[in-house]
C-alpha cells in the first residue's frame, strides 16, 4: 500500500477516534441528517436487546436492519466503534485500488484510440496524461475518508457505512474483472438495501468489455455471459437470504427490511448518485460515497458550468440543516416546512450538480470526436448545443 494512502487512513482513523471520545458523538448520533430509522445505531441496539430476550426484532415495526447485520454486532457489540472505523478504511482502500486499475484501463483505451486516429486532431489538451492521473486514486480515498459527511456517518455508527463498503468492493471486483466476486458483493449490497440492484446493468456492461464480448442482441457470447453473471448474482442473493432465514427461522425480516454503453463506470457513478438522492430516508453517508468519485472526473472540470454556485448551495444547506432542525424541534420558532425546504434545496442542488457532470461528460466526448474548435460551413466559429 502506498505510504500516502496509509497516512490518510491513519489521519482519518485518528479524527474518528477523537470524535468517538468527545461529547459530540451522542449529539451526532441523534441528528436526522446523519441517521434514519433504517440505519440508526439505536435501532440496532434495540434489535440486539430483543434478540437477547428471545423476541424476534421484526415482531414490531421499529427494526429494519438485516439479520446478518444484527448477528454481526451480536458478537462485535463491544467493538462497534472499531468496526465502523475499519469499515470506512476498507471502503477507501477498495476505492483506491479500483480507481488505480480503472485509470490503467482508461489510459490503455485512450492510447489505442489515438493510434487509430479516432480523436480529432485539435484535442491534444483534452488528452489525459499518466502524470495527471497518478494522484487520482489517492484523491478519491482522501475525498471519502476526510469528507465531513463520511466522518459524521461513522461517528453516528450509521450502518450506511457498511452498505458503502459493499458497493465499493463491488466496484473493485468489477473493475478487476472478477464476475463471481462482483456478483457476490452486488448481492450483499442489494441484500442490505434494494437500491444497488440498479448497478447490475453497468456492472455487466463493464465485465462484458473486459471479456471483449460485444454488446449485441444477436451475439451468443453476450447472452451466455449475461446469463452466467445474472445466475451468479441471483444465486448469491438467494444464499444470503436463506442464511438469514437459517439464523432467524423466520421470513419476518423481508417486509421489515425491504418494504415493498460504453462508459459503465461513469454510468455506475451517476447511478450511485441517483440512488443517494432519491432513496427513502437518505443520509449524508449516502452522499459521501458518490462524492468520493469527483477526483476521477477531474478532467471534466473545465466543462462544468455551475460548479461554484452548486458547491455553495450544498455547503450552505449542510450548515442550515442543524439550524432549521433546532428552530423547528427545540425553539419552536419555525415549522416543518423550513426543514423540508432546505432538504428539498439540498436535493435540487445535488440533481443539478450530477446533471452538470453528465453534460460535461457528453460535451468532452463530443469534442474528442469532432474537434475542440468547431467551425460552421462558412468557416466561422460554431456553437455546440446539447439537447
Amino acid at each position: 500500500m502506498a505510504a500516502p494512502l496509509a497516512l490518510v487512513v491513519v489521519v482519518a482513523v485518528t479524527v474518528r477516534a477523537a470524535l468517538f471520545r468527545s461529547s459530540l458523538a451522542e449529539f451526532i448520533s441523534e441528528r436526522v441528517e446523519v441517521v434514519s430509522p433504517l440505519n440508526s445505531w439505536k435501532r440496532v441496539v434495540e434489535g440486539l436487546s430483543l434478540l437477547d430476550l428471545g423476541v424476534s426484532p421484526y415482531s414490531g415495526a421499529v427494526f429494519h436492519e438485516t439479520p446478518l447485520i444484527i448477528y454481526l454486532f451480536h458478537f462485535l457489540i463491544d467493538y462497534a466503534e472499531l468496526v465502523f472505523m475499519i469499515t470506512d478504511a476498507l471502503t477507501a482502500i477498495a476505492l483506491y485500488f479500483a480507481i488505480q486499475d480503472f485509470n490503467k484501463v482508461v489510459f490503455k483505451k485512450q492510447k489505442l484510440l489515438l493510434e487509430l486516429d479516432q480523436y480529432a486532431p485539435d484535442v491534444a489538451e483534452l488528452i489525459r496524461t499518466p502524470m495527471e492521473m497518478r494522484s487520482i486514486p489517492l484523491k478519491v480515498a482522501l475525498f471519502y475518508l476526510l469528507n465531513p459527511y463520511t466522518v459524521l456517518s461513522c461517528v453516528a455508527k450509521s450502518t450506511c457505512a457498511i452498505n458503502n463498503t459493499l458497493i465499493a468492493f463491488f466496484i473493485l471486483t468489477t473493475i478487476k474483472g472478477s464476475a463471481f466476486l462482483s456478483a457476490i458483493f452486488l448481492a450483499l449490497a442489494t441484500y442490505q438495501s434494494l437500491y444497488p440492484l440498479t448497478l447490475f446493468v453497468p456492472g455487466l456492461l463493464y465485465l462484458l468489455q473486459r471479456q471483449y464480448i460485444p454488446v449485441k442482441v444477436k451475439s451468443k457470447a453476450f447472452w451466455i455471459f449475461s446469463w452466467e453473471y445474472a445466475m451468479m448474482y441471483v444465486g448469491s442473493l438467494v444464499v444470503i437470504i436463506c442464511l438469514s432465514f437459517f439464523l432467524l427461522s423466520s421470513w419476518d425480516f423481508i417486509p421489515a427490511v425491504y418494504g415493498f454503453m460504453d462508459h459503465p463506470i461513469f454510468f455506475m457513478f451517476i447511478q450511485i448518485a441517483i440512488i443517494s438522492i432519491f432513496k427513502s430516508y437518505p443520509t449524508v453517508g449516502d452522499v459521501a460515497l458518490y462524492m468520493a468519485f469527483f477526483p476521477v472526473w477531474n478532467h471534466l472540470y473545465r466543462f462544468l458550468r455551475n460548479i461554484f454556485v452548486l458547491v455553495c448551495i450544498i455547503i450552505v444547506c449542510s450548515l442550515l440543516f442543524p439550524v432549521l432542525w433546532h428552530l423547528w424541534i427545540y425553539a419552536g420558532s419555525a415549522n416543518s416546512n423550513f426543514f423540508y425546504a432546505i432538504t428539498l434545496t439540498f436535493n435540487v442542488g445535488q440533481i443539478l450538480l450530477i446533471s452538470d457532470y453528465f453534460y460535461a461528460f457528453l460535451r468532452r466526448e463530443y469534442y474528442l470526436t469532432h474537434g475542440l474548435y468547431l467551425t460552421a460551413k462558412d468557416g466561422t466559429e460554431a456553437m455546440l448545443v446539447l439537447k
